[in-house]
């Protein structure tokens, strides 16, 4: 939840002397005066940074070489890992050997009736290393915590495992059928074996590049997985070793499902975006690490955020580019400047039942109450921002004293001839100390400040 104050200048407000101990019917009140009024929306925040990347292991293997520690500062491209993996150089040869052997073409002898024709087979390479990446995709789909984003993800990737089983089987059963069907032609037919051999050398062609489309996918995921084991820094930024709290089972297990060929990991990419918790262990040289372990997390500090939660009865108050002044309990006696950068649509239950929405804020330099400059926060950090969500400059304003709501109305004891004179008035800008009031009392009148609640029409005042 979130609460109102307001900045304002100083208010020359003449009160009344008061009530003397003859006349107790008498009220303070105050002249209706011209100044300038602010109203302030207040609201809990949180520091953001630009951008932040965990960057995890993309195989099983060992910190060959730790380049950072934490709080070091890397540029764009900048190594920061090396990883040892026997099992992925491993897998890049086998799928580079089944590309190989995809790649041999089919050879025939024997003369009109003498036709050696291999069966075509899929490399068994390939379908193990397809298993194997489905193997630990689900292994990590169990590691979830969430049951329901658990089941929904082994869904996925099951449906997927079916797909490409059933398009294996659908290939295979294309062969089988080719080779019975070569057999018989070949017994028939005797004149025409050299147009037969002309369709046959098409068929095989177009079966042989069927393969290595496969193959291929398999060599490509193979050497991204090599090419990866050289960790950089996808920004600049600052180093934290390990990962985030959240999020390292989904980066995991996104990096398995990249290794899929193409076309059978759509549907579980697609379901491995949502979160798993997930907590890094520690990185150093030497210490052995699973495919989707957390290594290093960059932060771009460059530019920071601000998120707030601003109360439903005040967001609608809230415009891009509202100003706003920043306090942080971690920098006492500073004050930042920002503005608003974005608000959102989105509704998040507050903890006593209340809405509040987010609003993005830029965050801008902070000063000491002496003018000098105040450390820069650190992403994480709570702090309380004011949203000068409305300026009223030379404006008819009242002590927020005055204003008394009577059901739908608001109002105020307004001095006439003597007695208390009730007067609705609509308001503007509602600052902490005055009120702008857009009409029912002018500049000179007099109000009744103190007490107004307890006021009846026809009251004498003064």
């Amino acid at each position: 939840m979130t609460s109102r104050r307001g900045f304002v200048p100083f208010l020359a407000v003449l009160l009344a002397a008061g009530c003397t101990s003859a006349e107790p019917q008498k009220a303070p009140v105050a002249v209706v005066t011209r100044t300038t009024v602010s109203e302030v929306v207040e609201a809990p925040a949180t520091v953001g940074a630009r951008a932040t990347a965990t960057l995890t292991a993309p195989a099983s293997g060992t910190v060959a070489r730790l380049y950072v520690q934490d709080g070091d500062t890397v540029k764009k491209g900048q190594i920061l890992a090396r990883i040892s993996s026997p099992q992925a150089r491993q897998q890049l040869s086998a799928a580079r050997k089944a590309d190989r052997q995809a790649a041999r073409p089919v050879s025939f002898s024997g003369g009109p009736v003498g036709v050696r024709l291999p069966r075509l087979r899929l490399p068994s390479s390939l379908d193990a290393h397809v298993d194997r990446s489905f193997a630990q995709a689900r292994k990590a789909a169990r590691s979830i915590g969430d049951r329901a984003a658990r089941a929904r993800l082994l869904a996925a990737i099951d449906d997927a495992d079916k797909r490409r089983r059933a398009q294996r089987r659908a290939l295979g059963e294309v062969l089988d059928g080719l080779t019975r069907s070569l057999d018989q032609t070949l017994s028939q037919m005797s004149g025409q074996v050299s147009a037969g051999m002309s369709g046959l050398s098409a068929s095989m062609a177009s079966l042989r590049a069927a393969s290595r489309s496969q193959t291929r996918a398999a060599v490509r995921a193979a050497e991204q997985t090599v090419d990866a084991l050289v960790v950089r820094a996808p920004f600049g930024g600052v180093v934290t070793l390990g990962g985030a709290s959240s999020g390292g089972g989904a980066a995991g297990l996104g990096a398995l499902v990249s290794q899929l060929p193409a076309g059978l990991g759509s549907q579980a990419g697609a379901a491995a975006a949502a979160p798993a918790g997930r907590s890094g262990g520690t990185v150093a040289t030497g210490v052995p690490v699973a495919a989707g372990d957390p290594l290093v997390t960059v932060t771009d500090v460059s530019v920071l955020t601000l998120s707030a939660d601003v109360d439903e009865t005040d967001v609608l108050l809230v415009r891009r580019g509202t100003p706003a002044e920043v306090e942080f309990d971690a920098v006492t006696g500073a004050t930042y400047t920002g503005s608003v950068t974005g608000v959102g649509v989105t509704p998040k239950e507050g903890a006593t039942g209340g809405v509040s929405y987010p609003v993005r804020l830029r965050l801008g330099r902070g000063a000491y109450d002496d003018g000098s400059a105040a450390p820069a926060p650190k992403p994480g950090m709570s702090a309380v921002v004011r949203l000068a969500v409305r300026r009223a400059e030379n404006a008819t304003a009242v002590p927020a004293s005055a204003i008394v709501t009577s059901g739908r109305e608001t109002i105020v004891w307004a001095v006439r001839g003597g007695k208390a004179e009730r007067r609705v008035v609509r308001l503007g800008a509602q600052g902490d100390a005055v009120v702008e009031i857009l009409s029912g009392v002018s500049p000179g009148e007099r109000v009744v400040v103190k007490g107004a609640d307890a006021v009846r029409p026809g009251q004498s005042l003064s």
